[in-house]
């Protein structure tokens, strides 16, 4: 399978298993993706998802141009063009798609134009210290179409998204850490392991405001500062009505831990 998927208590471990493509997606990879994303996003006991690739050379290195390439010259015609540019975006989760669980990117190697367009869509980002970052696309006559253009810049500043997608250049994983693109490097036998430790710490807390706050957030992006704060003060204002508010309080109280049911 080029796509597993195993559970793990309230955490969902995806695994891009291409070895030999080094995790590229081709089309039928690319849909069974899609359709563990679809599954995770439907599955209330769900609450956090860590996607990673198998081995520990790549993350994803994109798409498989050889198979992407050949499709595309061979049916041209605009109705095949507007299935795969106008449905959901490369891997699933980069446009099309709103997912508002949290998300982790355990990235063991080389994340290369589509596979770093993949990383972007997460929310967090671990990677390993042979790990490396790239939007080759300009190198062969095409740029981004899976949402680094926008994401990109709001993660790193506009300065240094710039660096990577006008040069093509790749960048190490120490490179990374300092502009912000990942939030820590892990050695790499730890990489998974820690990963899943995180998820499930963000599991046990409630699932409803971090799903409703990281709507909250994305949807504030680059929109005006009062509406940004309308849409945190109506978020705050639904979570008053949730039963996961009443187990926080009190628990609180009685000083243990809290028990969520995402309601």
């Amino acid at each position: 399978m080029p796509i597993r998927y195993r559970k793990h208590g309230h955490v969902r471990l995806i695994t891009i298993d291409r070895r030999a493509k080094m995790n590229s997606l081709d089309f039928a990879a690319n849909a069974a993706l899609l359709d563990a994303w679809r599954r995770f996003e439907r599955d209330d006991d769900a609450r956090v998802a860590v996607v990673t690739g198998a081995g520990d050379e790549a993350f994803c290195a994109g798409a498989d141009l050889k198979t992407y390439t050949m499709a595309f010259a061979r049916r041209p015609g605009p109705e095949f063009r507007r299935r795969y540019t106008n449905g959901p975006g490369f891997g699933g989760i980069t446009r099309g798609m709103e997912l508002w669980k949290p998300v982790i990117a355990a990235i063991n190697g080389y994340a290369m134009s589509g596979g770093l367009e993949l990383a972007l869509a997460c929310d967090l980002r671990l990677c390993s210290p042979n790990a490396q970052f790239a939007l080759q696309d300009v190198r062969w006559g095409f740029h981004a179409c899976d949402g680094a253009l926008i994401r990109l810049p709001w993660i790193v500043g506009l300065g240094n998204a710039m660096e990577l997608f006008l040069s093509g250049d790749r960048i190490d994983a120490a490179h990374a850490l300092r502009i912000g693109l990942v939030n820590r490097i892990v050695p790499q036998d730890r990489l998974l392991a820690e990963a899943m430790a995180y998820a499930q710490k963000l599991a046990q807390r409630a699932p409803l405001p971090q799903q409703l706050g990281k709507e909250v957030m994305l949807r504030s992006l680059g929109r005006a500062l009062e509406d940004g704060l309308r849409f945190e003060s109506r978020s705050f204002h639904d979570l008053a009505f949730s039963a996961d508010l009443k187990a926080g309080t009190a628990a609180f109280r009685r000083k243990r831990a809290a028990k969520f049911k995402g309601r």
